[in-house]
């Protein structure tokens, strides 16, 4: 159902890394992101961390998480589904950083999030097929 996931995620100068990196165990428990830096707006380091999960434990074990989100969470998701799948079939989700790192899965619009993509695995590979599966994945 997924071919695979990328994550990023920003951990600005106010942020602890430690705790960023705890978060993104709560969606990644296996996950090993590498560590990139960068300057900000203000000349301020930033810390991107990003992994791309391939192995097929690692997505089932994504996905076993991703069935604790909450049921507004999960309903958002579902009718936003249009505006979130591209035409290759690459669905684009936001996890608060803060709630992550208290073990809660909670879908956000603002930037300062974990940033998720996934690849469905769709054939054909369209929209139209990957939106199908995506309802599947999220209970509908």
């Amino acid at each position: 159902m997924i071919h695979n996931i990328f994550y990023r995620v920003f951990v600005y100068g106010t942020e602890s890394e430690i705790k960023v990196r705890a978060a993104v165990k709560t969606l990644f428990p296996k996950s090993l992101p590498t560590k990139a830096i960068t300057e900000g707006y203000y000349k301020n380091p930033v810390i991107i961390l990003s992994d791309k999960i391939n192995k097929k434990r690692d997505i089932t074990l994504f996905l076993k998480n991703l069935k604790k989100i909450g049921t507004s969470s999960k309903q958002r998701i579902i009718t936003q589904l249009k505006n979130r799948m591209d035409d290759k079939g690459n669905l684009f989700l936001r996890f608060n950083k803060q709630e992550a790192y208290l073990g809660n899965l909670k879908v956000v619009e603002h930037g300062d999030s974990i940033h998720v993509k996934i690849k469905i695995a769709a054939y054909p590979a369209n929209k139209k097929t990957a939106i199908k599966i995506a309802m599947k994945l999220f209970g509908e």
